[in-house]
């Protein structure tokens, strides 16, 4: 499993130079843990996040501080951070980072020695922009840099609990020994679907084309009702408004038989936006589109 895990990280996500990787019983138990294996005493999350890295800042005690997608507006005093998330493609935005709004991080990163970790579980789902892995802009220097990954969604495995953390060896190291105290150990059957699945690419482009032509089935259908499409680049989500509070809205879907989340869920910033998730059937994604159109 680890030869596939290494495989992987330099032939999809352009890892180099020293690094390790670290299986995970699937990926929001790693984020939540993350900031209490690591101690973190302040941690960063964007203002519209995916709300388990806000929950596990508070399992550890840290403060939580929301910022802006820029690293360049991060503060950098000393003891401002520990840890900061960056999610690319976003849930629930589905924005993808520019290679600018990277090399930021990373520049952030080696001036402060704040750990990065990024969650790039929708990294395999391209739309309108394609993801880069963080790790790919490294040149081989890993240190405080971790990148986590889900066989969940690349590969629809979400009952099996497969994900995995690519990055700083001593990091890794670190999370490792404490993770086997805790029992956190991938089991065997689980290893070897991960091994099947990461050797294969053509399941991945086959899902990729699938949410793609969904997105733009689903896009259709909604700005026809008046809503605009933020973002929405890459990954398993449109997210959009049409200025309403979000709750009013996902009563409006509810009375067309169409369940959405309110984008409140991932922040206060996101409360007039609402999140619209593409891994229903093709069957069902129609049928939404159909009532949509029906007004």
């Amino acid at each position: 499993m680890r030869s596939a895990l290494f495989d992987y990280a330099r032939r999809v996500l352009g890892a180099s130079g020293n690094f390790d990787v670290l299986p995970t019983i699937g990926s929001k138990e790693f984020i939540s843990l993350l900031p209490f294996m690591l101690e973190s005493q302040s941690i960063l999350i964007p203002k519209i996040a995916y709300p388990t890295y806000r929950v596990g800042g508070i399992l550890a005690g840290a403060q939580v501080k929301e910022v802006e997608i820029d690293a360049k507006t991060w503060p950098e005093g000393r003891g401002e951070s520990d840890l900061a998330w960056i999610n690319s493609p976003s849930n629930p935005t589905g924005r993808v980072h520019s290679l600018e709004e990277l090399s930021n991080v990373v520049t952030f990163s080696h001036n402060t020695g704040t750990i990065i970790a990024s969650d790039e579980c929708y990294f395999s789902f391209p739309d309108t922009k394609t993801p880069l892995s963080i790790l790919s802009l490294l040149g081989g220097d890993n240190r405080n840099i971790l990148a986590v990954h889900s066989l969940s969604k690349r590969s629809n495995l979400a009952g099996y609990r497969g994900a995995f953390v690519v990055g700083d060896s001593e990091l890794i190291a670190r999370l490792l020994e404490m993770r086997k105290h805790m029992g956190m150990m991938v089991p065997q059957p689980v290893q070897l679907a991960l091994i099947s699945a990461l050797q294969d690419e053509e399941h991945v482009v086959l899902q990729s084309e699938l949410y793609r032509k969904r997105r733009l089935r689903l896009r259709n259908a909604l700005e026809a009702q008046g809503f605009s499409i933020d973002f929405s680049e890459a990954g398993l989500y449109l997210w959009c408004t049409r200025g309403q509070v979000d709750w009013q809205e996902v009563g409006w879907f509810a009375d067309r038989g169409i369940v959405v989340t309110p984008g409140s869920f991932y922040g206060d910033s996101g409360s007039a936006h609402i999140r619209i998730a593409l891994t229903a059937t093709d069957e069902s994604i129609e049928m939404a589109s159909q009532r949509l159109l029906q007004g």
